[in-house]
């Protein structure tokens, strides 16, 4: 795909954390080029270079420091819109952008737990896409929404999905500890995390128990998503971690594995984004380290053929109350935010969403790798 043949993205809330990630991230993108830049009212009309505090290794790119930040409305030129929003702003905003026909993929809670809008990981639950359709009938509108889910529950779904396929979870006991860049730059105080763990993350455990888990691993039956059945508990915990969410995770099944069926199920497991050989779909989605100290966050944040875009495992044991228990890890910021919208889109644009014609396998894919050499 030339350049010329690109699909033009813009970023809402370009200036913030995740903002600033998804700008970093479609930096040479093979299918994608960003010709927009939008923010809140206060920083509309401002040169980038000069709204924006860049909070990533490395520098803000060059060519977007003098870049006009523009108003989050209808008339922006671009077809897709990564949106970086905060949930309030992002209840209004998005619906305006897809009323008028705009693509919006957000990161935002806004519209996850709508039964019209998919929520999606590519890997687990691709066929969810099939709600689009039904989204543009009953709500009008010439776009659409589609979301990715939080960070915490990002990799917990994705390690768990291969198990559930094989030999169907019905209990999940989740201790996360999760980086202070979850909470955005300004949301934890460092003299409060520093020296500390906070155990309560607000609305986090509910998200993780009764509404996300359940709708990525449910079926869609051409109308609806049939949520799947099984139950959650978590602990969800604020360390003072920069990147990189880490959960130690026990899990009951209505089969039991042996612990070699369980590394099996990981080792086999080639989802659909790798097979089609997407951009930002890494190699392995799934990685086990063999150490019995890992992963950890500083190590292993940035494994994987696309740095941050991979689920990392380990410890894998018998538990004495449930059936196993392992810990997961992966990059909150990345795949656990930014990462996760930019592999939806490209998962939309490969079946036909973005206006080309539906992608059947990865040798009718250009692909090149993505540039992302600087992350921390």
């Amino acid at each position: 795909m030339n350049s010329q043949a690109k699909i033009r993205v813009g970023v809402l809330g370009a200036t913030g954390a995740v903002g600033q990630r998804f700008v970093q991230m479609l930096q040479g993108h093979p299918w994608f080029e960003l010709s927009v830049l939008c923010a809140s009212p206060r920083n509309t009309g401002k040169r980038y270079g000069d709204a924006c505090n860049w909070l990533l290794r490395g520098d803000m790119p060059a060519h977007l420091r003098d870049w006009v930040l523009e108003e989050m409305a209808p008339g922006i030129d671009c077809q897709l819109v990564f949106s970086a929003l905060p949930s309030g702003p992002a209840r209004t905003v998005e619906a305006e952008l897809a009323a008028a026909g705009y693509v919006v993929c957000s990161n935002a809670s806004a519209y996850r737990y709508e039964p019209d809008v998919p929520l999606l990981i590519p890997e687990v639950n691709p066929e969810h896409i099939g709600l689009i359709d039904l989204q543009r009938r009953q709500r009008g509108w010439e776009g659409f929404i589609a979301t990715n889910p939080n960070c915490s529950t990002t990799h917990l779904v994705s390690a768990i999905h291969p198990l559930h396929e094989a030999f169907g979870v019905t209990k999940i006991f989740v201790v996360t500890m999760q980086a202070v860049s979850g909470g955005g730059y300004t949301g934890v105080p460092s003299m409060d995390v520093i020296d500390n763990v906070i155990p309560y993350i607000g609305a986090e455990e509910e998200k993780m128990e009764s509404r996300e888990p359940q709708k990525l691993l449910g079926q869609f039956d051409g109308q609806a998503v049939q949520m799947a059945d099984f139950v959650v508990s978590a602990h969800c915990n604020r360390v003072p971690v920069r990147n990189g969410h880490l959960a130690a995770v026990s899990v009951e099944f209505a089969r039991r594995p042996s612990l070699e069926d369980v590394r099996r199920a990981w080792a086999e497991y080639e989802p659909l984004p790798q097979r089609m050989g997407l951009p930002s779909a890494p190699d392995e989605a799934i990685l086990y380290r063999e150490e019995a100290d890992r992963p950890q966050p500083r190590m292993d944040r940035l494994a994987g053929s696309v740095p941050g875009m991979t689920t990392v495992v380990g410890r894998l044991r018998a538990d004495p109350l449930l059936h196993v228990k392992f810990l997961t890890l992966g990059h909150n910021t990345i795949r656990g935010a930014a990462g996760g919208s930019l592999l939806n889109a490209e998962l939309l644009a490969a079946q036909g969403y973005l206006g080309g014609q539906k992608q059947a396998d990865s040798d009718q894919l250009p692909v090149t790798e993505p540039v992302l050499a600087t992350v921390p």
